[in-house]
């Protein structure tokens, strides 16, 4: 139980499990007490009570007053599985990932359904452990955000697997191309536009993006940076497109962001179109970093509106990503996929532009 990627009562919560699927606890025996899984773990109380929550919710224990805490199966009828559904995203505890997650699991638990969290800390080769984990278990189906969508899928054999096991399966955020499965994004190409063009609308003309290459989500944000400025009939400078990788997307884009705003005066940028709100910050702080203020020195736009948006010294302009409801309605599609053998086409959501205080119009253009 150290794995740093999932938070510690979602550890306890899979060591607990493994426990009653193996039968170590049958149903009826006594749990250890929450001092006792405490002391053994090195965990708190608070985040042991957590985990007996989850566990008393999903329906595998019990707590009877004045005698314990009792081990049992979930009620299901006689000779049905379990019904589980795992989910893979990047990442689970940071960003607006907790939101989605949190989305997902209030509808699955509605319906009766376990769920099953792993991350793959935006690698290929966790994304391999989280596949093979989650296919070495009765699954009845599962949500899954590919890694790095940008870079290929080398571990197409795991979801060639889960097609002749009959397990259906859909994406968030995006989706491998070679896969014929649902997705439910956001249309990316369209928030980069509209984040451009309120820029080109409000006086800028020097405007540089900062995009994620390695995953679909910032190629098409890109892409829709671009076709703005082409709408516009304003030239793009090369030095105004920077693209970076997961690895590189603290420390490269904070020293590039502080090499433009410190170049020539001619080519300075006037304003930054982020590939999403947690960079947006960190370029905020390069830009503090030179001296200059937002919005009155330099404008910046985020993406996600997530509550680093609003967290910020100065509010920050953003686009929307429905996070909650998209995690409650992946969850209801593939239910209904499972139960039902519903089919779904793509679910693509349309960013709404959140203006706040960190653009400012330009005079004279």
């Amino acid at each position: 139980m150290n794995d740093k990627r999932v938070p510690k009562y979602l550890q306890l919560k899979r060591e607990l499990l493994s426990w009653l699927e193996s039968g170590k606890l049958q149903p009826g025996n006594q749990f250890p007490s929450e001092n006792e899984i405490a002391e053994q773990f090195g965990l708190s109380r608070q985040t042991v009570r957590q985990t007996f929550g989850e566990l008393e919710k999903d329906g595998w224990l019990e707590r009877i007053q004045g005698k314990g805490t009792f081990a049992r199966n979930p009620e299901r009828r006689e000779g049905e599985a379990v019904k589980t559904i795992g989910i893979i995203t990047t990442y689970i505890s940071d960003y607006i990932f907790p939101h989605i997650v949190r989305g997902a699991e209030a509808e699955l638990r509605s319906r009766g359904y376990r769920l099953l969290l792993s991350s793959t800390d935006n690698t290929k080769e966790k994304e391999m452990d989280s596949l093979q984990l989650m296919t070495s278990q009765p699954l009845s189906g599962l949500i899954i955000e590919p890694t790095k969508s940008a870079e290929g899928n080398p571990n197409l054999g795991y979801f060639l697997d889960l097609q002749e096991k009959g397990i259906p399966y859909l994406m968030i955020n995006e989706k491998y191309r070679e896969l014929e499965c649902p997705c439910l994004k956001v249309d990316d190409e369209a928030g980069g536009r509209k984040a451009a063009r309120y820029l080109l609308e409000n006086g800028h003309r020097q405007v540089a993006g900062f995009f994620k290459r390695d995953d679909l989500q910032g190629v098409n944000r890109l892409k829709g940076f671009l076709s703005a400025h082409r709408e516009y009939g304003i030239s793009v400078s090369p030095q105004h497109v920077v693209t970076y990788t997961t690895e590189q997307k603290a420390d490269f884009t904070y020293m590039r962001t502080i090499e433009l705003l410190q170049g020539p005066p001619e080519q300075r940028p006037t304003a930054f179109v982020c590939y999403n709100d947690e960079l947006a910050v960190i370029l905020m702080d390069a830009a503090a970093a030179c001296g200059l203020q937002v919005p009155e020195d330099i404008s910046v736009i985020g993406f996600d509106d997530s509550s680093l948006a609003a967290a910020s010294g100065t509010k920050l302009t953003t686009l929307t990503h429905p996070k909650t409801v998209m995690g409650e309605l992946a969850a209801r599609q593939l239910i209904g996929m499972i139960e039902q053998g519903d089919r779904y086409e793509d679910t693509v959501f349309e960013p709404e532009l959140i203006v706040r205080d960190s653009v400012r119009k330009l005079s004279g253009n």
